[in-house]
C-alpha cells in the first residue's frame, strides 16, 4: 500500500479543522469556508514544491553513488599506510595505520623533536609528513660561559671552565686575587676592599658589616659600629645591657653575675646559691642577690623567760641552704613543771622541753 502524499495529508487536515470551527460556532457561511480552503491549497503548493526539490537531490546523490561503485570494480582490502616506529630517544602514540588515523610523536627530556609532531594517513596510502626524529639539545649552543670560559656538555646541564681571574657558574664574576687583610695600626677596624677592573673602571666592595670610604686607590672598608648606630634615639636596642662592637658585627654582653639567654640579646641572673660548689663557709647561709650572692651568719633570737634558742648545723631545703634552730625550753620559775609552748618563728625550728631542777 502506498503511503499518502502531501496533498492527501492536507485534505485530511482540512477535514479535521472544519469540524473544530463548526463546534466553536453554530454555523459557517460560504465565504469563510472558501477562504479556509484557499489557504490550505496555497500551503499545499509550497509543500509540494519543497518535497519535489528534496526528491531531485536524493535521486542525484544516488546516481552519483551508483556511478562511483561501478567504476570501483570488485571490493579490495582497506587502504593503509606504512608502519611507523618510535624515534630513538622518543615515544610514539598510535598503533593504527588506516586512512584518516593519526600518529603522534614526543621526545625524552633533553631532546628536541625535529619534524612534525603528528602525521595522518591519506587515502593514497601515504602519510602527511616524514617520520620525525629526536635531537639532543646542546646545553652549550647558547654560549652561556662568559669572558672566554669553556662550556662542557652534561646531561641536561652544562659546566663552565673559567679562565684565571674569573669565577661563577658562568664566569661572570671577577675572582678575588687575595683575601682581605686587616689594616694594621688602625684602631677603627678597617680592612682593604675587594677591587676588580672592569672595562677600565675600578669597582670595589666590602664584606658584610663594613662600608666603603674614600675614593680611588685610597678607598678602605670601615667597620660599621652597629652599637653606636642603633644607640641613637628612635632606633630599637640591639642588646638588653651592653652592646660590644666587633669587626663587621657586634655582640651583647651581660654584667657580672648574669648570663646571656639563647636569643643572644637578653640576660638573666645567675643563682650562685644552687651551685654544687660551696661558695659560703660552713656555718653561714647563702642568699642570692641580683648579679651576686651574700653569705649570712644567722643569729638565734634572744631567750624569753624559760625559753632559749640554740643554733645547729644547716639542712638543705628546696635546693637552697637553710638553717634550722633547735628550741630548748628551760623552766626557771618555782612553779610546778608544765609543758612549755615555743614562740612562733618563720624559720625552721625544732622544739625541745626540759624540766627545771
Amino acid at each position: 500500500m502506498r503511503p499518502p502524499g502531501p496533498r492527501a495529508l492536507l485534505l485530511l487536515l482540512l477535514l479535521v479543522a472544519l469540524p473544530a470551527q463548526l463546534s466553536a460556532q453554530s454555523c459557517l457561511n460560504k465565504q469563510q469556508v472558501l477562504t479556509a480552503v484557499r489557504q490550505l491549497q496555497q500551503l499545499l503548493k509550497v509543500q509540494e514544491s519543497r518535497f519535489a526539490e528534496g526528491l531531485r537531490s536524493v535521486r542525484s546523490r544516488l546516481a552519483a553513488l551508483q556511478s562511483s561503485a561501478n567504476r570501483a570494480g570488485p571490493d579490495g582490502p582497506p587502504v593503509s599506510c606504512p608502519a611507523l616506529n618510535a624515534p630513538p630517544d622518543g615515544r610514539k602514540f598510535g598503533s593504527k595505520y588506516l586512512v584518516d588515523h593519526e600518529v603522534h610523536f614526543t621526545c625524552d627530556p633533553g631532546f628536541q623533536l625535529v619534524g612534525p609532531s603528528s602525521v595522518v594517513c591519506l587515502p593514497n596510502g601515504t602519510w602527511t609528513g616524514e617520520q620525525p626524529h629526536c635531537r639532543d639539545i646542546s646545553e652549550c649552543s647558547s654560549q652561556p660561559c662568559q669572558h672566554g670560559g669553556t662550556c662542557l656538555e652534561g646531561v641536561n646541564q652544562y659546566t663552565c671552565i673559567c679562565p684565571p681571574g674569573r669565577t661563577g657558574s658562568q664566569c661572570q664574576h671577577q675572582a678575588q686575587t687575595a683575601a682581605p687583610e686587616r689594616l694594621a695600626d688602625d684602631p677603627a677596624f678597617s680592612r682593604a676592599p675587594r677591587c676588580a677592573q672592569v672595562e677600565r673602571t675600578r669597582h670595589c666592595s666590602c664584606e658584610a658589616g663594613f662600608q666603603l670610604s674614600g675614593a680611588g686607590g685610597d678607598s678602605v672598608c670601615q667597620d660599621v659600629n652597629e652599637c653606636e648606630l642603633y644607640g641613637q634615639d628612635g632606633r630599637p636596642r640591639l642588646c638588653m645591657h651592653t652592646c660590644v662592637n666587633t669587626p663587621g658585627s657586634y655582640r651583647c654582653a651581660c654584667p657580672s653575675g648574669y648570663r646571656t639567654l639563647p636569643d643572644r640579646k637578653s640576660c638573666e641572673d645567675i643563682d650562685e646559691c644552687v651551685s654544687p660548689q660551696h661558695l659560703c663557709p660552713r656555718g653561714t647561709m647563702c642568699i642570692n642577690t641580683g648579679g651576686g650572692f651574700q653569705c649570712v651568719s644567722p643569729e638565734c633570737p634572744e631567750g624569753n623567760g624559760n625559753v632559749s634558742y640554740v643554733k645547729t648545723s644547716p639542712l638543705p631545703w628546696r635546693g637552697r641552704r637553710h638553717w634550722k634552730w633547735t628550741l630548748t625550753c628551760q623552766n626557771t620559775s618555782t612553779a610546778p613543771s608544765r609543758p612549755t609552748t615555743c614562740p612562733r618563728s618563720p624559720s625552721l625550728c625544732l622544739r625541745t622541753t626540759s624540766k627545771g631542777a
